[in-house]
């Protein structure tokens, strides 16, 4: 019973917030407080009409796709050699590169920014891409790696008795095997990027992200309706991808066990 409180206690906590988010997204009023003044769509129709707001998702849509792309392709690279090969330092190599994981982001962004500023290089979307990749990559490898152990490596070595090279058998066995943890490997990787903060905060160039511009637009009372309209469709657009994700990882891991239980059958 005690612990039933709790986990509901912990929700209503956890949850509340987001869910406060609709309610005042369409209140009618400009005052984020109770009683709500009445119901309304103008917040969300005023979205596209702000010309700062459209460029900062522009912005936020080309750094995540990027940032998803890179850390899908190296979490490939590296779960794969995680699932089928044994080298010295194994585990080090795979401890160091799942840091980031349990680093505090502030951390890494300082650390970044120290980084790129000695270099020498622009504070620009490409320092962004770099940051979020650097966070982005444990997660693709965490999920990929899954997909690979679940793969039985004499499908593998079928393809190259028959005839296949080892490339053209990663290519036409492999990759369509674990596609489905790459899909979810791109989506949990895009919604990552699209929702973070901190890290942008410190690399971001002339050009804000989307969490940057929306943070800057707080110290306007004025604008909060529209940022709570548009939060609300960001929530919204993170849960569906999100659960997308989800699906495809079970379907992969489904997948995997027919094909294993059919070739061992």
């Amino acid at each position: 019973m005690i612990l039933r409180v709790y986990v509901l206690a912990y929700m209503v906590f956890l949850y509340a917030p987001i869910v406060l988010l609709p309610l005042f997204a369409f209140n009618d009023g400009t005052v984020i407080a109770f009683p709500l003044q009445g119901f309304t769509t103008r917040w969300f129709a005023e979205l596209p009409q702000t010309p700062a707001l459209v460029q900062s998702v522009r912005t936020s849509a080309i750094i995540a796709v990027s940032a998803a792309l890179l850390s899908t392709i190296l979490g490939i690279c590296a779960a794969r050699a995680s699932a089928r090969y044994d080298f010295s330092g194994k585990r080090a190599v795979l401890g160091f590169v799942m840091l980031p994981l349990v680093l505090p982001e502030i951390i890494i962004a300082v650390s970044l920014l120290v980084v790129v500023l000695a270099l020498g290089l622009q504070l620009t979307a490409f320092t962004v891409i770099l940051g979020h990749t650097l966070i982005c990559m444990p997660f693709s490898i965490a999920i990929l790696n899954g997909s690979f152990s679940a793969l039985d490596r004499s499908l593998e070595e079928a393809a190259v008795d028959l005839g296949e090279t080892r490339a053209s058998s990663f290519r036409r066995v492999t990759l369509p095997l674990i596609a489905p943890g790459i899909v979810a490997s791109l989506l949990i990787a895009f919604t990552i990027s699209l929702d973070e903060f901190i890290i942008a905060f410190f690399l971001t160039g002339t050009n804000p992200t989307l969490p940057v511009y929306l943070w800057g637009q707080l110290r306007f009372p004025a604008k909060l309706p529209v940022v709570m309209a548009l939060g609300t469709i960001l929530v919204l657009s993170s849960v569906l991808l999100l659960c997308l994700a989800e699906w495809a990882r079970r379907r992969g891991v489904a997948r995997t066990g027919r094909m294993d239980g059919g070739f061992l059958g």
